[in-house]
């Protein structure tokens, strides 16, 4: 399988990460514009009242031009992460392996990185750690439309499967998207039916270190 390309995400969905079983490894978009109502700063879970968004307030994401992804900066004078950690802890707080990551969580969100793309990166390193992925992680040199699979420094032989913005916040289980848009349904701590297209939280907190069996 070749490379995979995406966006940089918040708490990715599962499918964000079933997109990368067998593939050679990840480039994250590094030269995106900013786009408001996506999944760059939002991820969607699962509550006693339904699936519920938590998203990261970013300063100058309203503005009329455009603005480098890797350059908006997280708004701190909104106390979000209080509020993200406690909805967590809410919404999960009963479920089998909550206890096991929320100490890793907060020692990534006291970090308190300035932008929203250093934020992302940090969690999706440690969420590799949590699935076991081994695959490496390459940010892009250039915005290209279409990659042309000749990344500088690094040699593969193919262009990577462009998944930029196909995956959304607006259409969780997108059709034409990766193939592995839910990965396997595994038992949710509310409701009876599954849910699919939620952040890769859900699954760790319900399965623990079992969740990258779901993926594929």
């Amino acid at each position: 399988m070749p490379d995979v390309l995406f966006e940089t995400q918040y708490n990715p969905p599962i499918a964000f990460f079933g997109a990368l079983i067998g593939a050679g490894a990840l480039w994250v978009e590094a030269h995106d514009h900013y786009r408001k109502q996506t999944y760059r700063n939002r991820c969607l879970i699962l509550t006693a009242q339904g699936v519920k968004p938590l998203t990261v307030p970013v300063i100058d994401g309203n503005r009329s031009e455009k603005v480098l992804c890797s350059l908006i900066e997280i708004d701190y004078r909104q106390n979000w992460r209080h509020q993200h950690l406690h909805t967590l802890q809410t919404a999960y707080g009963g479920t089998p392996y909550f206890e096991y990551y929320i100490d890793y969580l907060r020692d990534i969100y006291q970090q308190k990185p300035a932008r929203l793309f250093d934020l992302n990166l940090e969690l999706l390193r440690f969420y590799f750690r949590c699935l076991r992925l081994r695959l490496p992680i390459h940010l892009t040199s250039e915005y290209q439309p279409t990659p042309n699979g000749n990344p500088p420094n690094h040699q593969i032989t193919e262009s990577p499967l462009d998944f930029r913005d196909v995956l959304s916040p607006k259409n969780p289980v997108p059709v034409g998207g990766p193939d592995r848009a839910s990965g396997r349904p595994y038992g949710q701590h509310f409701g009876k039916d599954f849910v699919p297209g939620l952040s890769i939280l859900d699954l760790l907190f319900m399965q623990g270190p079992a969740a990258g069996s779901f993926l594929a």
